[in-house]
């Protein structure tokens, strides 16, 4: 999609593809939950004939490119163009598109001379080590990916789904090779129950805080669903276990995602992000406790009492 496209899209659609419902209605206009924080009463407002958000907690609004800056911290516009897409993929602008544009604009954004290869490049390590991640956990799972797209050159870490796609991260870029899919690990062993993460940095903390206890992938089922608008996909697979488990975010998307589990499963379905309460995501809660343990041991090594 060019920009002008992507502006057609209806913010309310590509609320609901990011797990966020609407709390209230007045005419024209719905509120929410703020998805750019975390809060208890909707100040956030979509008024649905303009096609304009307005967040009164922070006094910021504008349309889905501006909601997007601050959504993904970004503000390379073909970037934001490209995660829009991918995160939200069944939102169509409002105006009708022809099957051939579409295939053009698909050529226009692949992906080009993909390699796949084994996680080393030094800057990819700095960043996972920015976010507290054990390297060896993360080698164990991802890739470095390197590809070039619209002519430019660009490497990530990769995080493969089940349907041949890649979760890309760097320091500077969040997106996916599409397609866009869940990603399913399996124990050595048949499990009853079934870890679920909302995405790969929280299965990679998860495996980190464990990392003493935890032998890698093979001792637990793990599902990440990479978006919270994959949950339908996920329900086949969870359909499998006798329970299920949710390391979801501390927020509503997150919060609606366990609700939607829970409803569709039809089975017991463990919300476990009260093991982090405070904290929005089980990477934040990692990077504190990494934090405290070194301050720990400086204490420690220097005789000082805890």
């Amino acid at each position: 999609m060019n920009i002008d496209q992507i502006k057609q899209i209806k913010l309310q659609d590509f609320l609901a593809a990011m797990g966020c419902k609407p709390v209230k209605q007045y005419g024209v206009n719905l509120m929410y939950l703020s998805p750019l924080r975390t809060e208890k009463h909707a100040s956030f407002k979509v008024n649905t004939e303009i096609n304009q958000w307005y967040d009164f907690g922070i006094g910021r609004g504008g349309n889905i490119i501006d909601l997007a800056e601050l959504l993904y911290n970004s503000s390379d516009v073909s970037y934001l163009i490209h995660q829009i897409a991918c995160d939200a993929p069944n939102c169509t602008p409002i105006f009708s598109t022809s099957f051939a544009d579409i295939k053009t604009r698909q050529r226009g954004n692949s992906f080009e001379n993909l390699q796949v290869l084994s996680l080393s490049h030094l800057s990819l390590i700095r960043y996972l080590n920015d976010r507290c991640i054990d390297i060896e956990v993360a080698t164990s799972v991802c890739k470095e990916l390197h590809f070039d797209t619209r002519g430019k050159h660009y490497f990530g870490i990769g995080f493969p789904n089940i349907a041949g796609g890649y979760e890309i991260r760097n320091l500077f870029f969040k997106g996916c090779i599409a397609p866009k899919d869940i990603s399913h690990f399996y124990a050595e062993e048949p499990k009853n129950v079934c870890f679920v993460f909302e995405g790969f940095m929280d299965l990679l903390s998860f495996m980190t805080l464990r990392r003493k206890e935890n032998d890698g992938l093979k001792r637990q089922d793990y599902l990440v669903l990479n978006s919270v608008s994959n949950i339908q996909k996920a329900l086949e697979r969870l359909s499998q276990y006798d329970s299920v488990r949710c390391f979801l975010d501390n927020d509503e998307a997150g919060r609606n995602a366990y609700l939607q589990l829970s409803k569709e499963l039809g089975k017991p379905v463990t919300d476990a992000s009260t093991l982090y309460n405070g904290f929005k995501d089980l990477n934040e809660y990692l990077c504190a406790e990494s934090k405290h343990s070194e301050k720990a041991e400086i204490k420690k090594t220097k005789g000082i009492k805890l």
